[in-house]
Parts: C-alpha cells; sequence; structure tokens
C-alpha cells in the first residue's frame, strides 16, 4: 500500500515503532489474519504510547482516511474474542 501513517513528530523513535507496528497489524487483520496475542501486545504498546481515548480515536481516523483501514472495530473484535479463546482474529469476510 501506498500511504502514511499518522505520526506525532514529538514522539520518540521507539513510540513511532509502537504506533507503526500497532497500525500494520490493524492492516493485517483486514488483508488476512493475526495472532490475537499479538495484535493484544501491539495493541498494549500503541495504548502506552496514545492511553486517551481522544489521541486514540484521531489516529484511528487519520489512518482510516490514509488506508480505508479502520483501528476501532479491529479492537473491539479483539476484546470480544479473547473472551472466547480465539486465537486469531480476522476483518475479511
Amino acid at each position: 500500500m501506498e500511504y502514511s501513517y499518522p505520526l506525532d513528530l514529538s514522539w520518540t523513535p521507539d513510540e513511532m515503532v509502537a504506533v507503526v507496528d500497532f497500525l500494520a497489524a490493524v492492516e493485517q487483520s483486514y488483508e488476512s489474519r493475526i495472532d490475537i496475542t499479538e495484535l493484544k501486545e501491539k495493541y498494549d504498546r500503541f495504548k502506552k504510547v496514545c492511553p486517551g481515548k481522544a489521541q486514540e480515536n484521531n489516529i484511528y481516523k487519520d489512518f482510516r482516511k490514509a488506508s480505508g483501514y479502520d483501528g476501532y472495530p479491529v479492537v473491539k473484535k479483539m476484546r470480544e474474542e479473547l473472551k472466547t479463546g480465539a486465537k486469531q482474529i480476522s476483518m475479511t469476510k
């Protein structure tokens, strides 16, 4: 894909990596499948960089505009599937 990830230039390189890793995992969930444990770990690192809901939602919005992929439904599905013991999730139909 040819698009940019939404990044804040005030973040450290490690924080940027955490955000990009999570957004790449969101992308993977739409394009194929992702291990739910891996997704949860990446989301947890992402939340350390973006702990607030408003900032999280802004990143989702910017990423959706750039890529067409939305992080919110991925995280919602991840939370639901963690309760069922699922090993992977996919946003494909």
